[in-house]
């Protein structure tokens, strides 16, 4: 068809009107703000992912959505460890609420018990309230690496993984 051309000043005028330029404006305004919320949200999510790659956690077909304070994890991983772990990891992030875990597991086994950490305790005390003695705290320990790099290094907040006790 071809360029066409028209007389600049004749026609419908919807360009410049104060009300329909504020109501464009509003509409453009919503859909970039969106759109930015969308990307944040993509942002998050992504440090999230690193940070659990970062960790060695492995999840098959990661899903990791941000919405709010809340994360939602999605995937397939190996065993019920691997997912606690992925959970805690995510968990005691500084702005992070809750963790929606939805993550597939592909060999079940019993779940943990998760512990918050209170001002003045040790692994050791923590091990006497679950396992009975003070001196099984290497497994929970074990059980919260890599996350914990220290087992003197615990913080009030942080949300620890406490296995089932073994026979």
């Amino acid at each position: 068809m071809g360029l066409m051309s028209f007389v600049k000043s004749a026609g419908a005028a919807i360009f410049g009107s104060d009300e329909e330029e504020k109501k464009i404006e509003a509409e453009v305004q919503a859909q970039a703000d969106a759109q930015r919320e969308k990307l944040e949200r993509l942002k998050k999510a992504r440090a999230l992912q690193m940070k659990v790659e970062e960790l060695g956690l492995e999840i098959e077909n990661a899903d990791i959505r941000v919405e709010g304070s809340t994360v939602i994890l999605g995937g397939k991983v190996a065993d019920q460890a691997t997912a606690e772990k992925i959970s805690l990891a995510i968990g005691n992030i500084n702005g992070i609420e809750a963790v929606d875990n939805r993550l597939e597991v592909e060999n079940t086994e019993p779940e943990a018990q998760f512990h918050t950490v209170a001002s003045g305790d040790t692994l050791g005390a923590i091990a006497q309230k679950y396992y009975g003695k003070a001196s099984k705290y290497p497994v929970i320990f074990e059980a919260n690496k890599p996350m914990l790099k220290d087992p003197d290094k615990i913080y009030p907040g942080q949300v620890l993984r406490i296995p089932p006790q073994e026979d």
